[in-house]
């Protein structure tokens, strides 16, 4: 799966800095991703390693800024990370594709 399959046109991060960023997500979920929860076909839960907080932190701000249209909620809690994600109706599609790419990242299975 490349960069693009998550990145819609309303992304504002240039073509070429895509994979980059869909890279450093990759990392991420390796590095961190315990497990994930789809409580809403809008919304995905990410448990991950408190370890991880600042590095999660640091990139959904990022991501924040080209994409508006995720809203990330993060939330410490003992030794794990919740981080939350959430999109509207429209985007569900890409939110789709992230939670395929964190899953296969982290081998996790359906």
């Amino acid at each position: 799966m490349n960069g693009s399959e998550w990145a819609p046109s309303a992304c504002t991060l240039p073509t070429e800095e895509r994979p980059l960023r869909a890279a450093e997500f990759d990392g991420l979920f390796a590095a961190a991703l315990r497990s994930m929860d789809r409580p809403a076909p809008d919304r995905v839960v990410m448990v991950m390693d408190a370890g991880a907080a600042g590095r999660a932190a640091d990139l959904v701000a990022r991501e924040s800024q080209c994409c508006s249209f995720f809203t990330f909620g993060l939330t410490p809690s003992g030794d794990v990370l919740r981080l939350t994600i959430e999109v509207p109706a429209t985007y569900v599609p890409v939110l789709d594709a992230l939670a395929a790419r964190a899953a296969a990242a982290a081998g996790l299975t359906g």
